[in-house]
């Protein structure tokens, strides 16, 4: 087994781990060592295969898991508690839910429409989000995860919850970014490519190499 793959995943997982340091660095009443509340962003397709690839390499200092997913995608919420289930046989106080949240866009869908439903969408993550709290977000780009980080925008403008963001391209953009990519480019506190075009292209990111 190549194990090329599992080390630049560590390699991204160390920068998770960076951003808890500087979450933690911020909260003067809570100790160093307490639990940070991951909340995590799946999608249809590949993100979910992706993104349970990189949490499988997380310690159990991330709990609980807030998962978040839209309300049609059965398919995520199976690979979840499948991924769940076998977490729990090596960590025993293993914590998680399970969110939905409306589609923001339909496939086939009119970019019109999609603005309405994406605002819907928002509406309905906001106070989800603020029940939640998340220190950290990850997500990998599926449309669900824009109102989402949205929310969470809105929690630190409001002064009510500074969440770090964490958004990892998918491992199929290779030139391009995706259309939450080119979105969270600029709201996401680190922001991870995993090909060197897209560096190139966008500076603000970390290019690491292939991580999932």
């Amino acid at each position: 087994m190549d194990p090329l793959p599992a080390v630049l995943g560590a390699a991204a997982l160390l920068l998770l781990l960076l951003a808890a340091r500087l979450l933690l660095a911020r909260r003067n009443s809570s100790p160093r060592t307490a639990p940070l509340s991951l909340l995590v962003v799946a999608g249809s397709g590949g993100h979910t295969t992706e993104i349970l690839r990189l949490l499988s390499s997380l310690s159990q200092s991330y709990c609980p898991r807030h998962y978040i997913f839209a309300d049609s995608d059965k398919m995520s919420e199976d690979k979840i508690r499948t991924f769940e289930q076998k977490r729990a046989e090596t960590f025993s106080n293993s914590q998680f839910t399970l969110n939905r949240i409306p589609r923001c866009r339909e496939v086939r869908q009119s970019w019109s429409s999609s603005v309405l439903t994406t605002l819907y969408s928002i509406l309905y993550s906001f106070p989800l989000t603020f029940r939640l709290k998340p220190d950290l977000i990850l997500c990998n780009g599926p449309g669900t995860c824009v109102p989402v980080c949205i929310s969470a925008l809105l929690l630190e403008i409001l002064a009510l919850k500074k969440v770090i963001i964490v958004y990892v391209e998918s491992i199929c953009r290779v030139e391009t970014l995706s259309l939450s990519g080119k979105i969270l480019y600029y709201f996401s506190d680190y922001f991870i490519v995993q090909w060197p075009a897209l560096k190139e292209k966008y500076p603000k990111s970390v290019y690491l190499g292939r991580i999932v």
